[in-house]
């Protein structure tokens, strides 16, 4: 049987490279449809309890882009934008009773809350502004409140995910809810 002499030279390494790059870029990642994970806000709804309906209300502010410009003032770029909704406490539910999404020229788009919904210990609980839903605009935002249960409760930890991917680029950046008075 004849011997066949194989070396590995730069040339066959290159082509090597080139094919699996090829062939990893070209693949397609499984992004399969699942059940949504997201609350119904009806199932969450629930009385206040007695001792603290006439709690004060805080607020959070936070800021949300469902669109940001590229290049210029007439070109946007639309964002899937992923709100957060987390309870930091690890023994308090916390009750929110308002939940509502404005866009940049500060008009009510949507109120997610009806009437007060709770969040359990350590839950999250989220909201998502579809990259095709341009309603909100490049200056869009939300305003929550809740009920300050104790002094001592910690108020929810409240962010947005903006995100959005074209072939192989991508852009993605955070912002958190800041207080209001």
């Amino acid at each position: 049987m004849p011997s066949i002499d194989f070396k590995i030279t730069p040339a066959f390494i290159a082509l090597f490279i080139s094919v699996f790059v090829l062939q990893v870029s070209c693949t397609n990642i499984d992004t399969k449809e699942r059940p949504p994970l997201l609350p119904s806000w009806t199932d969450r709804t629930t009385p206040l309890p007695e001792e603290i309906i006439s709690n004060p209300r805080l607020s959070s502010y936070l800021p949300v882009y469902s669109e940001i410009y590229s290049n210029n003032e007439h070109r946007t770029h639309a964002l899937t934008a992923t709100i957060s909704i987390r309870n930091i406490n690890k023994s308090d539910t916390i009750w929110v009773d308002e939940a509502n999404y404005f866009n940049t020229q500060g008009e009510l788009i949507r109120a997610y809350i009806q009437q007060s919904v709770y969040i359990a210990p350590l839950e999250t609980v989220e909201i998502v502004i579809a990259e095709d839903d341009l309603s909100g605009g490049s200056g869009s935002n939300f305003l929550f409140s809740w009920v300050d249960q104790t002094p001592t409760i910690q108020p929810p930890f409240i962010q947005a995910v903006m995100i959005s991917t074209s072939g192989q680029q991508g852009i993605s950046f955070v912002t958190e809810g800041i207080p209001v008075q």
